[in-house]
This record gives C-alpha cells, sequence and structure tokens, in this order.
C-alpha cells in the first residue's frame, strides 16, 4: 500500500476506526487523476528526503527488523523485478539513482504492505505468512513498486501547498505507529484529517488501477506467473470475507477486491484458473517462518509446536506437512525448547531433498537453530559448502560470521564480513557483526568504525557521529593507533556532522 493513499490488502474506509491502518492524505485533491507524464510538485530528491525521514523512524521502531532468511527470500523477489521495471522504462534513470529502493520487514501478523516516498518498502510478515507462491508475493511487490515509479505521492501533492510533506510523514509515521499503540498512531493522524475526504478516495482509487496495470506489467516481465495477482487477490478476499460485506464501495479508497480479481484475470485470459505444477515447498517453508516470528503469542507457538504430533498430520498434503513441521522446529526454539527444535529440524531434508531452493531453506533453518544452541561447529559444517554467489548468499555468510566470531576464529569473521560489507555498504546488521568480530579481535578502533558504519546504514546521523567520534577518542589516548583507519574515520565523522546539520536544517523549515 502507498501509505498514507493506500491500503493494499483491504479494508472499507467508512469511519475513524479504519484510519489507523489505511491512512488518507489530509488534502483537497483533484478530482481526475493526472496524466501519467504528470509527476506534481515534489522532485525527486525531495521525495527521497521525506523518505529518509520516515525510514529513519521505521529503522528506530523495533518491529522493524533483519531476519537474513526472509530479507534474502524477500530480495531474490525484489530485484528482479528492479529490473524488469528499468527494462520496461517504469523506471526512469534519475529514479533508480534518486531512490533508495529499500524493503523493511515488520514483525506485524497483518496482512499488508506499503511503500513512502523514495523508494522505501514495508512488507508485514503476516502477508509474507498467507502467500503459497513466489508468484502472489511477487504480485504484491510489483504494485508496491508501481506506486512509487508513478510517483503516486508527488502527483497527490501537485495541488498542495508546502506544508504537504511534513503532513504526509505526520500521516505516515501515525500508521505506522498505530500498530504498536494505536492511540499514539490516531493522535497523529487525527492532526492531518480534512474535509476533502471523498475526493481523496476517489484519486485513490484511479492510483490503485494504474498500479495495478503497472505492476501487472512489471512482474511478468520478470518471468513471474500471471496468474499470481488473481490468486492473491482472492487470498486477501477470502481473509476480508467476514469484515467486509462489500458496502459502501463509495467510500472505499481501493476498488473492490472482486472488481480487481476480475480485472487481474482479463489481463492473463490463458493463465486464469491453472494451478501450480509442483508445491512451492520453500515458499512454504518461508511462510511458516514468517508466521512464527511474526510475534503471534505463547498459545499459538504452542499449538504450533504440537502439530506434528496429530494424528491427521501425515494425511496432509506435502506442502502443509512441510510448512508444519517447519513451523514448529522454529515455535519450539521461540519456546527456548532448542532439542526439541533441532530434532523436528531434522526431519525436514527428507522431505525437501528437491528443489535446491526448498532443501536450502530446510539447512539455513538447522543452521540458525544451530547458532542458537551454540553448537558452533555445526552451523560451519552445514553452511561452508553452501555458500551461494553474491547477494543471494547472506544468511550463509552472516550465519557464518557469527559462528567464527563465537567459536575463536574472530579474524575469519572480519575478512569475511570486510569483503561482504565492501559490497554492500548499507547493510547495518554486517557492519554490526564486523563489529563484534573486530571486538573480539582486540581492535576498537576498527569495531567503533563499523558500529557508526551501522548506525549510518540505518539512517541515525546523530547515532554515526557518535560512534565515529568515540572513534576519535580513542585515536587520541593511544598514539599508536592505525593511522589509515584514524583518517577514514576523521573523513566519516565530516562527511556525517555535515549530513546532521543539514537534515536538521530540513526539519526546522
Amino acid at each position: 500500500m502507498l501509505l498514507p493513499a493506500v491500503a493494499w490488502a483491504h479494508g472499507v474506509h467508512d469511519g475513524a476506526a479504519h484510519w489507523p491502518h489505511a491512512v488518507q492524505v489530509a488534502q483537497a485533491a483533484p478530482a481526475a487523476l493526472p496524466s501519467l507524464g504528470d509527476a506534481g510538485e515534489m522532485t525527486p530528491l525531495q521525495e527521497r528526503k521525506l523518505g529518509d525521514r520516515i525510514a529513519r523512524e521505521m529503522f528506530r521502531d523495533p518491529s522493524f527488523f533483519d531476519d537474513p532468511v526472509l530479507t534474502q527470500w524477500v530480495d531474490g523477489i525484489w530485484q528482479p523485478l528492479r529490473a524488469a521495471a528499468r527494462q520496461r522504462g517504469d523506471m526512469p534513470p534519475e529514479l533508480d539513482e534518486a531512490y533508495a529502493w529499500r524493503v523493511l520487514l515488520g514483525r506485524e501478523g497483518e496482512i499488508n504492505a506499503f511503500a513512502v516516498p523514495g523508494g522505501y518498502f514495508g512488507l508485514y510478515l503476516g502477508m509474507i505468512g498467507v502467500v503459497d507462491s513466489r508468484d502472489e508475493l511477487a504480485s504484491v511487490m510489483a504494485h508496491e513498486m508501481a506506486h512509487v515509479t508513478q510517483r503516486h505521492i508527488s502527483r497527490m501533492t501537485s495541488r498542495q501547498a508546502r506544508q504537504a510533506p511534513l503532513l504526509l510523514a505526520s500521516l505516515i509515521l501515525g500508521a505506522l505507529a498505530a500498530g504498536s499503540n494505536p492511540q499514539a498512531g490516531a493522535a497523529l493522524i487525527t492532526g492531518g484529517q480534512a474535509a476533502a475526504l471523498q475526493q481523496q478516495l476517489n484519486y485513490s482509487r484511479d492510483m490503485e488501477r494504474e498500479a495495478d496495470r503497472i505492476g501487472h506489467g512489471i512482474y511478468q516481465q520478470a518471468g513471474f506467473s500471471a496468474q499470481g495477482m488473481a490468486s492473491m487477490f482472492e487470498k486477501l478476499q477470502n481473509a476480508t470475507r467476514l469484515s467486509d460485506r462489500g458496502d459502501w464501495p463509495w467510500l472505499r479508497s481501493h476498488p473492490l477486491t472482486a472488481e480487481r480479481i476480475a480485472e487481474a484475470r482479463l489481463r492473463a485470459p490463458r493463465e486464469a484458473g491453472k494451478a501450480s505444477a509442483e508445491p512451492d515447498l520453500a515458499q512454504a517453508q518461508i511462510a511458516a517462518r514468517a508466521r512464527v516470528l511474526s510475534r503471534p503469542g505463547v498459545d499459538k507457538l504452542r499449538d504450533w509446536a504440537k502439530a506434528p504430533q496429530s494424528t491427521g498430520e501425515r494425511g496432509l498434503p506435502l506442502q502443509r506437512r512441510v510448512a508444519s513441521l517447519y513451523a514448529a522446529a522454529l515455535a519450539q526454539a521461540e519456546l527456548r525448547h532448542l532439542g526439541q527444535a533441532q530434532a523436528l529440524a531434522a526431519q525436514l531434508p527428507a522431505l525437501v531433498q528437491s528443489p535446491p531452493a526448498a532443501a536450502r531453506q530446510a539447512r539455513l533453518l538447522q543452521a540458525d537453530l544451530a547458532l542458537r544452541a551454540k553448537d558452533y561447529a555445526q552451523v560451519k559444517t552445514l553452511l561452508q559448502a553452501h555458500v551461494p554467489e553474491g547477494a543471494e548468499g547472506r544468511p550463509e555468510q552472516l550465519f557464518l560470521a557469527q559462528a567464527e566470531t563465537a567459536s575463536g576464529q574472530a579474524q575469519q569473521a572480519a575478512e569475511r564480513l570486510q569483503r561482504w560489507v565492501s559490497l554492500h555498504a548499507d547493510d547495518g546488521t554486517a557492519w554490526q557483526l564486523l563489529a563484534a568480530a573486530w571486538r573480539e579481535r582486540g581492535q576498537p578502533l576498527h569495531a567503533l568504525r563499523a558500529e557508526g558504519q551501522a548506525q549510518l546504514a540505518w539512517q541515525d546521523l546523530a547515532g554515526a557521529a557518535q560512534r565515529f567520534r568515540a572513534a576519535q577518542d580513542w585515536v587520541r589516548q593511544h598514539p599508536q593507533a592505525d593511522h589509515i583507519e584514524a583518517a577514514i574515520v576523521d573523513t566519516r565523522l565530516r562527511e556525517t556532522q555535515q549530513a546532521l546539520k543539514a537534515q536538521q536544517e530540513e526539519e526546522k523549515e
């Protein structure tokens, strides 16, 4: 969903109770959608700055987190979509270069996703947990990407006053706050409500249709099944059947879900109704992981942990058995029953010997549980011979680095992570693990610099400056410090202070 204009999943916006989950822009919008070429008054740089401001709050919010397995899976879908948008011409070079194009994972079990200005995207674990295939998840992500490539935020503010970006930021942050503190979220949102709600709702419906159409083209170009969008809408329709009777269609920010299903089917009539020939066992495990990590509560974890013992379990389709076993193992680990968790996870490889992606997810689960159990030798045994090249190998690289640091091989971990961050400088988790490895090696200056780089990756300029100043203080107390590393720290601090000053001036305007 493009916050604040859209809510991907569902919702009849017929009163204040719905506002925390589907925020509307407090503004008078034009009755008709601008042409595709009308980008509005905001420049890409202004959108990026607005997005950075919102992203800083998201990075501070503990409900947004980095799970290496889920993050890599999502990125494996995201990058082909981004490449497809370039190929189609939907992502002009100026947007490709100016925007962040980063996906953040939210722990909430809500079936939802959203996009904000500047190329930042949020994906809740509830959404990952309900999809049965990569195609379905790709349809959601392509839809959100289309909101940004079509610059819907900018187009919505084309007739607004200069305070619109600040208003948008407060509304978006209010929606995010509502997930963990509904009162705080509602307070932020209420301050921005406007009288022109109906016009804005109509405007948003047109944008939703445009995002469906452009998104459909992007994910088909990326090689995903054309049936994915229709099947995803059907899931969302089923999820909202009890709470959404289809009343008051003129009060919706979205076209009716049935409408969108029909339109998606018309775009791919030859594929409509076709089922996948093979169950997606890798996605089944990913969905199970997302459900368990979405903080469902102790009672639900206990239910999942006991599920494989059910007498009816063996009669389930393979995809459901794999998902149940994975969820049971991870639920036992969340309940701190690591021995039982590892015993359950050991049963998975026999069920998912192929395809390789499914076998890999079972192996990563075993490595994750071994790391939690401090069985570092087992982590290395499981992963060292199975590290994919490039960005796809991130879970293996981070799990191995943690095991190496904890088992007396911090130098090896530091070398591994240094290679990684040299290619992925915005990976805050990797920088933080690198800092731990350097500290274990007795290199506090290197560790402080890595901690500062982690804060930069998480948009915390003040925190980064504090770590770099601490590194400078350490150098003054140790004249024999590495002069090259000290020079790097000095440069990073100057750059960070300049950026922080500019940020503070922007916030005063």
